[in-house]
């Protein structure tokens, strides 16, 4: 049986809980993550320690070790744009293929106030759980980035 805690504005995870968070979202994406910095941005935000709308972080424990981790982010907008941005979902890669992910997936969900986005690369083998869990390939994100 999975545990999960709820982290958001209201129940602030410990300077430990957070760092631990990155670092395990570090660890587990792998060459689907990003660096450090970018992920406790979006922790951040979740949290409301930066300018924000907030959001939550779910940590699933198994056997006394985290088994999971959700960042989703509130958007501020509604109907043109999901209200939230699923930013990071990643299961320790040691314990993958047991469900833990869908159960986060799901977890998420019901926590979230109005709909979710989310974006994966093609070959990621995430994308089959986000569509059996009922997301659906509406739009082609395209990016543009500016030079600094």
């Amino acid at each position: 049986m999975v545990q999960t805690k709820v982290f958001d504005t209201e129940n602030k995870p410990s300077d430990i809980e957070k760092e631990d968070v990155i670092e395990f979202l570090y660890d587990n994406l792998q060459e689907y993550g990003d660096p450090k910095p970018d992920i406790e941005k979006a922790v951040n935000y979740a949290l409301k320690e930066t300018t924000s709308f907030g959001g939550f972080i779910l940590v699933s424990n198994y056997k006394n070790e985290t088994s999971g981790v959700v960042v989703v982010n509130q958007t501020g907008m509604k109907d043109y744009i999901p209200e939230n941005i699923l930013v990071y979902i990643a299961t320790h890669k040691k314990l993958r293929g047991k469900g833990i992910g869908k159960e986060l997936m799901k977890k998420a969900i019901d926590h979230a106030n109005g709909s979710i986005a989310l974006h994966v690369e093609p070959e990621n083998p995430a994308r089959f759980l986000y569509e059996k869990v009922g997301f659906s390939s509406k739009y082609i994100e395209m990016r543009y980035k500016k030079e600094e």
